[in-house]
């Protein structure tokens, strides 16, 4: 299509030709959008998508990212059909192998999630896998999952099936049409500019692949994406595999660090380096297009010595080709997908590393949230908005080159990766260290875990169980219920809005009540289709005032939902780094409170859900009376620059009354003993508000935005529910999306929970069809393979009436 001449407009204009951006050309153009343009600055598929070694299979760690992959999978017969390309689609099955008793442990949790989610796969013996693939050395293994879904395609056909499948949908695809400029117009339209004429586009979307940095930098985005080299190997012509009449399936050996699978006669073998190569750091060179990189297999010589141990066929082969090609990760390995905070219109898909796994997935998820404004499942696990500002081209380079290292490498529940820390901090860091803080990273922001008797002591082994951490989780625990306890609340998103129609836009963003001077109240956010996009704590300062806490991982998210919708009345900004501060909570708090302020704290005179700016140890603050631990409690936020001042206030007036630090961990404990849910885990937008609870927050006499598929809902009454249960288990806990058994089937999942440390049971979170949502029912939970029983419960374990927080 080269040869024909650019349309002056565009929709939509996709800059970058390869599978993700030609996935999401077709997506758009079968959705009905036609007038959608892709611009290739070379030849389809140059970057990296060319030399992908197109394996593919639906394990992933987040469920919603696996379920986006099997429909990818299941997709590529329709593309397959419609443009009349072949994808040389091998659809062999596959296994991924436990050599450890850790593996082992993971590929249970793998099987639970694949319960709930209807994903077909099954354990199958060492003698099995051998039997199914001859060329494998059994005596390695304990097990694998078999799914039959697994297999390889040609990437290049993949591709060109995409673009053609569009094409007859109506889109148009350019090649060798370098985007080289991109600019916005006042009106939030964009000037797309190429050496062959320019576009005017109502959006556009960055697929840059290799050249995303390039792309973004065009419109003053720096994206945090790092091409890596990355080498697998074909082999000469195996005998074993040239006599066989059926092909073999494809497979992963995860300690050994290697995917594996068939390859015309012989065998395609791939390793991620335990020592990463960032590629080009300082920018992709733009004439770099259909080229590999000089190989250097003694960076993966021990991988290639444990992979001739595995499978002895592929070390007596010789090997026929090295491909060491460069391809782009994003700092947690998922892709950043999505509206762009802060660009109107800007759109990107960038760092989809595993894009012939994701990419018809990505395309889906793409041209629903900008067609229907929203996606049809959360895909928080891929979305761009989950990186702030912190998120430095430094930053990503790092956290990308450890994500590369630890592709196959186990990382559990409860462990903290080392590199990119410290990259935001709060003024207590060292004073919390010092006092034996367990650090963990939360939006680029360093928070504590839990607190051990000084630094040195302030350590964990990585575990799927109970750790040593889990008797100073429990004194935490304990002061905070029967005297006082701190926790830092930098952490919690804060939004601010004033002006002459913030009440009127508050009241129609939010489905709650908006409160009235000095009073706050809890509400939902919804979507257009009702479903939670926020969990909100508002307060109203002033008139025309307000201060919005809530989940500091959404904060770009919520900021971008915001200013889709903000008024010219209305100013906004997102001021969660303006405002630091320390919660206190337990019997003794408001005693501690009393010692530094002149304020009349007591009940009668500041109420339970009142909020007022006033000063607290000497400093100027803004006090609240609330608590998520479900004790009589206190937030106090501060500007940082009085944090220090603030906090010694609190540890002086609180020495005799025995306030002790605590962490996120005591928190979260303290929390399932009041059946309260967390954002990113138990409240997501895969659920509405009336299958999470959060209904009961709900003005049903305002005008919010989801209220008629709320009121749908309500009618007809949600078809799951977030329930509460405790399980009947000892030193081990759920970590998140175990499977909930019925009769031997499953019928929901687990989104949260751990050990409630003051009831002393092990508790979880999570969804099961409405029918069964019945205090007293009896469930299992499936946990690393092993299935115990639960029961659903109905009030709280812990001050069922929410006595002590208003007492």
């Amino acid at each position: 299509m080269s040869d024909k001449s650019l349309p002056t407009h565009a929709k939509v204009v996709i800059v970058g030709g390869g599978v993700v951006g030609c996935s999401i050309l077709f997506h758009l153009a079968k959705f009905g959008w036609k007038d959608v343009v892709l611009l290739e600055r070379d030849e389809l598929t140059s970057g990296s998508s060319w030399h992908a070694a197109g394996q593919i299979h639906t394990i992933s760690s987040d469920p919603n990212i696996s379920r986006l992959q099997s429909y990818t999978i299941d997709l590529y017969k329709e593309i397959e059909e419609l443009s009349g390309h072949s994808v040389g689609l091998h659809i062999t099955g596959g296994f991924y192998l436990a050599s450890t008793p850790e593996w082992y442990d993971y590929l249970k949790r793998e099987r639970s999630k694949a319960r709930y989610m209807g994903l077909n796969q099954e354990f199958i013996s060492p003698a099995e896998v051998a039997e199914r693939h001859p060329l494998i050395d059994p005596k390695h293994y304990l097990a694998a999952l078999w799914d039959d879904q697994d297999g390889d395609l040609d990437p290049s056909g993949a591709t060109y099936a995409f673009a053609k499948a569009a094409r007859v949908h109506g889109a148009q695809y350019f090649t060798h049409t370098p985007v080289v400029e991109t600019n916005q117009r006042a009106d939030g339209t964009w000037d797309v500019t190429t050496p062959r004429g320019s576009i005017h586009a109502e959006m556009i979307v960055n697929c840059g692949g290799l050249w995303a940095r390039e792309v973004g930098a065009m419109a003053g985005l720096r994206v945090p994406v790092q091409p890596m080299e990355h080498h697998y190997l074909i082999t000469e012509e195996i005998p074993e595999v040239a006599a066989r009449e059926t092909r073999l399936p494809a497979g992963i050996d995860y300690e050994a660090n290697i995917y594996f699978r068939q390859e015309r006669t012989g065998m395609l073998l791939g390793t991620y380096e335990p020592v990463s190569t960032p590629w080009k750091v300082d920018g992709t060179p733009m004439d770099f297009g259909h080229e590999l990189l000089n190989p250097d297999l003694d960076r993966i010589a021990d991988r290639l010595e444990k992979s001739f141990e595995r499978i002895p066929a592929i070390g007596a082969a010789g090997i026929k080709n090295i491909i060491n090609g460069p391809f782009t990760f994003g700092p947690d390995g998922n892709p950043m997908i999505g509206p762009v905070p802060g660009i109107r219109n800007y759109w990107c898909a960038v760092g989809v590393m595993a894009g012939f796994c994701q990419g018809g997935g990505v395309g889906l998820t793409m041209a629903e949230w900008m067609i229907d404004g929203e996606p049809s499942i959360d895909v928080w696990a891929m979305d761009v908005a989950r990186f702030g500002d912190w998120a430095s081209p430094d930053w990503g380079t790092i956290k990308s080159s450890e994500n590369y290292e630890r592709r196959f490498v186990m990382t559990f529940p409860n462990e903290t990766l080392p590199k990119g820390r410290k990259q935001k901090t709060t003024a207590l860091y060292d004073r919390l260290i010092a006092k034996g803080a367990r650090m963990d990273q939360g939006f680029g922001l360093e928070h504590a875990l839990w607190f051990g008797d000084g630094p040195d002591d302030a350590h964990e082994e990585p575990t799927f169980k109970r750790n040593r951490s889990h008797d100073y989780v429990a004194r935490e625990v304990a002061a905070v219920r029967s005297g006082v306890g701190g926790i830092e609340i930098a952490n919690f998103a804060k939004h601010e809005f004033k002006g002459a129609g913030a009440r009127a836009f508050l009241d129609k963003m939010l489905a709650g009540n908006i409160p009235r001077a000095g009073r706050i109240i809890l509400t939902p956010m919804l979507t257009p289709k009702g479903k939670l996009y926020g969990d909100l704590t508002v307060s109203c300062l002033g008139a025309d005032h307000f201060m919005l806490f809530g989940s500091g991982a959404m904060q770009e998210a919520h900021r971008r939902w915001f200013e889709r919708h903000l008024p010219d009345d209305v100013q906004y900004r997102n001021v969660s780094d303006d405002w630091h501060g320390i919660a206190i909570s337990g019997p003794k708090s408001r005693e501690l409170l009393q010692r530094i302020t002149r304020d009349d704290v007591s009940n009668a005179a500041f109420k339970f859900r009142d909020i007022r700016e006033t000063y607290v140890g000497d400093v100027p603050v803004i006090l609240s009376r609330i608590s998520f631990s479900g004790e009589l409690g206190y937030e106090i936020y501060c500007k940082p620059q009085y944090l220090i001042r603030l906090s010694e206030a609190i540890e002086d007036a609180g020495a005799d009354l025995g306030y002790r630090w605590y962490g996120a961990r005591a928190l979260l404990s303290m929390r399932l003993e009041k059946s309260w849910g967390v954002w990113t885990m138990d409240y997501r937008p895969d659920f509405t508000p009336a299958e999470s609870g959060l209904d009961i927050f709900i003005d049903w006499d305002t005008d919010f935005i989801g209220k008629d598929a709320a009121l749908a809902e309500r009618k007809t009454g949600p078809k799951r529910k977030l329930v509460c249960m405790v399980i009947d288990c000892d030193g081990i806990d759920v970590s998140g999306d175990e499977a909930v058994i019925k009769n031997g089937a499953a019928i929901g999942y687990i989104s949260s929970g751990g050990y409630a440390h003051h009831v002393q049971q092990s508790v979880a979170m999570g969804y099961v069809p409405s029918v069964e949502a019945v205090a007293g029912n009896k469930v299992q939970v499936e946990i690393l393979g092993a299935f115990y029983d639960a029961v659903i419960q109905g009030p709280p374990l812990y001050d069922a009436n929410g006595a002590n927080m208003r007492g």
